[in-house]
């Protein structure tokens, strides 16, 4: 096992009715002015902002709201909330939704925090790094992106089309309330994308090159890819399935806080979620939809470079029986593929709805590629041509 640190700052609420104790959290770390932020109608229609601002009031913190966020979170929006923010001088930041709010409360705590001359922009575009954050907590209400206890963020700019992401351990989220009946609502599609993303966290770290198979946190991410499989079909086909739903709930947050990468000596793989960015920001779209139209090209493109590793997944987490490791190692994606079917994920990007030219993919790579200055991945490294084949592969 290599040496590795593992910092997990945030205090968990996990449970039905914890939202209660939002105001109380609030206090507790320092906050009387809150910035709420969120996204659409939803939280709005369901009563659950209401809920969270008598929460406040009871607890003494005044607030002031910002609503709008979308998936693929603007930096037009996250620009508005720095301004109303120190307009209204506000001294923590609550996100109530899911992971794009997070991603856009993160950005808006970088910028609160900023010099007042510095755009927040400089630091998802790599011009600078920031030094300080204002504290934040998140109500999470899809399991998904896992962003309330992680140290990333990604944000797309409205002008460049770019979606660029961020990572500090300064916005890591100082509480995160998860009530798995909050996410009872959701949409089956969403509920599969929300499934499909937090699989792809735990598969960006197991795909790492170098690694031992007997490492305790590879172990850990089969287990619970088999259980996210499990749960998946299961609420799939019961939307109500509360238990399910708390399953994956916890499961989201464990795929993204580092924990299974622990001792790996790598952070993983990755491709995929940069050649979705790049997608996403320019076609904008759902981001589990998006990674699960781009893996099964990605995969069959790489797993020639570590077929061992692919073969491990394949007999160890889809419970493929092949013996020789390349054989099993296509198997086994085509096994994820499949899956991905049934709980109706695009497999490509046609059946994502986009219909791509060639100039539209070389335009992709290149834009995934930084103009040709970087390279993405670890199993195999793309460079911007092997970007180009990967999109076409996956069309």
């Amino acid at each position: 096992m290599r040496d590795f640190t593992f910092y997990a700052p945030t205090r968990v609420m996990f449970g039905q009715e914890s939202v209660s104790q939002t105001g109380e959290l609030i206090r507790a770390a320092g906050g009387r002015r809150v910035l709420l932020h969120y996204g659409g109608g939803s939280a709005v229609k369901s009563g659950l902002l209401d809920q969270v601002c008598r929460c406040l009031a009871k607890a003494g913190v005044s607030w002031v709201a910002l609503g709008g966020v979308r998936p693929n979170p603007r930096l037009s929006l996250v620009r508005e909330g720095i301004a109303l923010g120190r307009k209204e001088q506000v001294d923590f930041v609550l996100a109530v939704g899911g992971g794009s709010v997070i991603d856009s409360a993160k950005a808006i705590a970088y910028g609160l925090a900023a010099e007042e001359d510095r755009d927040v922009w400089d630091f998802y575009a790599r011009r600078a790094q920031a030094t300080a954050c204002l504290p934040l907590g998140a109500v999470v209400t899809i399991a998904a992106a896992g962003s309330e206890c992680s140290a990333s963020s990604v944000i797309t700019s409205d002008q460049t089309g770019e979606k660029r992401g961020y990572s500090s351990d300064l916005a890591r989220c100082r509480f995160a309330i998860m009530d798995p009946a909050l996410t009872c609502t959701l949409p089956p599609y969403q509920t599969a994308c929300g499934c499909t993303d937090i699989m792809m966290h735990m598969m960006e770290r197991y795909f790492h090159p170098g690694g031992t198979l007997a490492l305790c946190s590879d172990g850990m991410t089969e287990a619970l890819l088999r259980a996210m499989l499990f749960h998946t079909r299961r609420v799939m086909a019961d939307p109500m399935d509360l238990d399910a739903r708390g399953e994956i709930m916890w499961m989201g947050t464990l795929a993204h806080n580092d924990l299974l990468q622990c001792g790996n000596g790598s952070r993983g793989d990755w491709a995929c979620h940069q050649l979705q960015h790049e997608l996403g920001g320019r076609y904008d779209g759902t981001h589990g939809a998006g990674l699960a139209a781009i893996w099964p090209a990605w995969a069959r493109y790489v797993c020639s470079s570590d077929p061992a590793r692919f073969a491990a997944f394949a007999r160890r987490v889809m419970g493929v029986e092949e013996s020789e490791d390349s054989a099993a190692a296509l198997a086994g994606i085509d096994a994820f593929t499949a899956f991905l079917r049934e709980i109706g994920m695009p497999v490509t990007l046609g059946e994502l709805g986009l219909s791509l030219s060639e100039e539209d993919i070389l335009a992709l790579a290149r834009g995934c590629s930084f103009q040709g200055t970087r390279t993405v991945g670890t199993i195999r490294p793309l460079d911007e041509a092997d970007m180009a084949q990967v999109y076409r592969l996956a069309r």
